[in-house]
């Protein structure tokens, strides 16, 4: 009789606790919840305004569109870096007293279960730890992803392996378990492993490393048995995990649930054969920083690196995400292709995708070139903002601008000038002078001095017309480029005993260049200042 009477007074202290929850005062707008990976998706294509951070489960998102939604906190270090260089707001919430109240309720919540229902707060975290990877056989297929061909042609390779493993068992050939696939962001490397799975129309499992890293020590281990027990049970598939570098990093004994999870990982990948017929994929931005076991024979021993497309490439993306637009006449895919040096697939869909909204805006019945080329510099420099400028601020940015531009010209007669500009952009530029660089694989140290030396270029500019005492911060993100060039000739390249040395040195030549062509420069300067932006055809006329 005690222990039922204790168990009533159990319910009933738990049923008031939940009502107090309930007339605590919350948001009433809708929310949306996206995953890790969709997250990430959004913030490389630039939707995402803000991001709210904290100790809760999930972070609150807010997107450019004016969408409130959540995603999983991975509790990773360096994440919130990452989101300040793509211009993303974030902030850290502080404890409140509502959350002080919510966090009291569920402290006697939890001191209840613990007293009374073991056995069913047990339960909990085996539910809690459940993995949300859903079996399903994607319909894309390699056809829909552009690659070069010794990416495809490896990736065929696995389709044989999913297909008919006996084949290769039959000669004595070890099926890879594991494949890396590395390189950097917005490359292709989610879309290519979907893909694969379409191709060899086999189930995919999908999930983020931060998804296996918990505050609770065990989940993540828990999550990756259950992981490979749904594609056992399926027969087979690709499991796919992304992001892996949040649980395969050097281990330092610094984590145990990292560890942990690590741990369950390595011993899943040594417990099944290759005529299980599954291939485990992983992805990762940073391969320096995976430890030494996943890399080994028998694990992740096979690497595809996903590189920058180059022209061709892009050319074959381009044409894949144009299939559903309606392009004008006048557009060149070929053209756009050579134009977009540098960029990844996830760039160059979300141009065509931007390209596309600005046609939607006008309800015009194609995409025009004027769309494209707004398009373009939305995902390269931001959105144009006109503001009012000072005329003194006004004239220190054309002559920094028309200095860059001068000395492009000059040093770097391979790069095609495109445009300049003095009025802001959404992105923090006063200006800009944007030049399309010809795709190479190998650059000499003379076409590195020249890099610096147009980066130098608006920092050389404000030094000659208004002197040294009244050089501008406007060069802070060309500094960081010189430095950079100029670090990596030292000691990657060994082209340069001192970096210093180096940096004052084209610093030097870009001060020669623009004096021995103050006439132009001058004459650069003055055109936009007058005009505010000019154009290819423009710019060459005054050089």
């Amino acid at each position: 009789m005690k222990i039922k009477k204790w168990k009533g007074i159990l319910v009933f202290a738990m049923v008031g606790l939940l009502c107090l929850v309930a007339l605590i005062p919350g948001e009433n707008r809708a929310v949306k919840e996206i995953s890790y990976i969709d997250f990430w998706s959004l913030a490389e294509k630039g939707e995402i305004l803000s991001v709210g951070m904290g100790n809760e489960e999930n972070w609150e998102v807010t997107l450019k569109d004016g969408t409130a939604a959540t995603t999983p906190n991975p509790r990773s270090e360096g994440v919130k870096e990452k989101l300040l260089q793509m211009d993303i707001q974030v902030t850290e919430k502080q404890g409140s007293d509502e959350s002080g109240i919510m966090l009291a309720v569920s402290a006697l919540f939890l001191g209840a279960m613990m007293i009374g229902l073991r056995k069913n707060n047990a339960m909990g975290l085996q539910k809690y730890a459940a993995v949300q990877a859903n079996e399903n056989i994607p319909k894309i297929t390699f056809e829909d992803v552009a690659v070069s061909g010794e990416t495809l042609h490896s990736m065929k390779d696995l389709v044989d392996f999913l297909q008919a493993p006996e084949r290769f068992l039959k000669y004595g050939a070890r099926v890879p378990k594991g494949v890396l696939l590395y390189g950097p962001p917005g490359t292709g490397k989610t879309l290519l492993a979907k893909a694969l799975a379409g191709e060899a129309k086999a189930p995919f499992f999908a999930m983020s490393g931060a998804d296996f890293v918990q505050v609770y020590v065990g989940v993540g281990a828990s999550r990756v048995r259950e992981l490979f027990k749904k594609a056992r049970k399926a027969g087979g598939g690709v499991i796919f995990i992304d992001e892996i570098d949040a649980i395969g990093k050097k281990r330092d004994s610094g984590n145990d649930e990292r560890e942990q999870t690590l741990n369950a990982l390595l011993t899943e990948m040594s417990g099944f054969s290759g005529s299980d017929g599954i291939i485990v994929l992983a992805a990762t931005n940073r391969l320096d920083t995976l430890d030494a076991a996943l890399l080994r024979e028998g694990r992740f021993d096979r690497r595809i690196e996903i590189s920058l497309p180059d022209c061709e490439a892009r050319e074959k993306i381009l044409k894949v995400h144009a299939r559903n637009k309606p392009l004008g006449q006048g557009i060149s895919i070929t053209d756009w292709a050579k134009r977009t040096t540098l960029f990844s697939g996830a760039q160059l869909e979300s141009m065509l995708n931007e390209a596309a909204i600005r046609a939607a805006r006008r309800n015009t019945n194609v995409i025009d070139a004027e769309d494209m080329e707004e398009a373009y510099l939305s995902v390269t420099v931001g959105e144009s903002r006109p503001t009012v400028i000072s005329e003194t601020e006004k004239r220190i940015t054309a002559y920094h601008e028309a200095g860059h531009a001068l000395i492009t010209h000059q040093m770097l007669p391979e790069a095609k000038l495109v445009r300049l500009t003095i009025i802001p952009s959404s992105r923090g530029a006063a200006g800009y002078a944007m030049s399309v660089q010809p795709d190479k694989l190998l650059h000499t140290r003379q076409e590195l001095m020249a890099m610096m030396c147009a980066a130098y270029g608006g920092r050389a500019a404000e030094e000659i017309i208004f002197g040294s005492d009244f050089i501008t911060t406007g060069a802070s993100g060309d500094l960081k480029k010189i430095r950079n060039i100029a670090k990596a000739m030292e000691e990657e390249f060994e082209m340069g005993e001192s970096a210093k040395q180096l940096e004052k040195e084209a610093l030097e030549k870009a001060m020669h260049c623009l004096k021995e062509n103050r006439d132009t420069l001058d004459r650069l300067a003055v055109a936009l200042m007058e005009q505010e932006t000019l154009q290819t055809d423009e710019i060459y006329a005054l050089l």
